[in-house]
């Protein structure tokens, strides 16, 4: 897989790219990341991205020139499924749209900033939106970093455990069960002996009930409650 991040601040989104699982990912060739920052592609003198709004009103707006050159760059080497432009109003990031993406070949994730990019480049260029969340960020660039995150971690390769991503909350539409580790005993705060019994089947039920359990009580949404 190979993403593609437009961004008027690549510094921000560079950090998250280089550590831990989504370092490794990069490291074993299981995907690409490539941040591109929009103001080379502006060509005014002052490489500005940003413009005051036909109307008036507060706020700078995003200007189109920059993201058709860049978006135009990128798709001139290779084709692109989708074109996601990250946005508070796009679709709300789930589980179950990071694994249609994860499925995906080459993304450009396009951040949004100031009051957001000119609407016609939501109207001719974006193919998808998506937003992490009922509520407003300085920019997209966190936002693509968490949809980044969401989507590499399900590509085959990239856990060192394939099945560690299937057993995790909203995969089948329940949140995951409690976890406990060594030792069994911590001053009296005790592991549920069933974890230590050895029986696999009767482990897995009591998986499966705390799962539901859980759901009910905090989500219970998910289960059409």
């Amino acid at each position: 897989m190979r993403i593609d991040i437009v961004t008027a601040l690549p510094k921000l989104i560079e950090s998250p790219f280089n550590d831990s699982i989504l370092k490794r990912a990069q490291e074993k060739n299981i995907v690409e990341i490539h941040i591109h920052d929009l103001r080379i592609f502006a060509e005014n003198k002052q490489k500005s991205i940003d413009d005051y709004a036909f109307g008036g009103g507060a706020g700078m707006v995003m200007t189109i020139q920059p993201i058709d050159k860049c978006i135009s760059h990128l798709k001139s080497q290779r084709e692109y499924d989708e074109i996601i432009y990250m946005t508070p109003d796009g679709a709300t990031l789930n589980q179950k749209l990071a694994n249609k993406l994860s499925l995906k070949g080459n993304l450009i994730l396009l951040c949004g900033h100031y009051k957001g990019v000119d609407q016609r480049v939501r109207d001719h260029y974006i193919t998808m939106e998506v937003s992490i969340g009922d509520y407003v960020l300085s920019g997209g660039e966190l936002a693509a970093a968490v949809l980044a995150d969401s989507i590499i971690r399900l590509i085959p390769g990239v856990l060192n455990d394939e099945t560690s991503a299937l057993t995790d909350s909203f995969q089948d539409n329940v949140l995951a069960p409690p976890v406990y580790t060594r030792p069994a005993d911590y001053k009296g705060l005790k592991v549920p002996e069933i974890l230590a019994s050895g029986n696999k089947k009767a482990i897995e039920q009591w998986r499966m009930d705390k799962a539901l359990e859980r759901t009910k009580e905090r989500r219970p949404d998910l289960l059409g409650e």
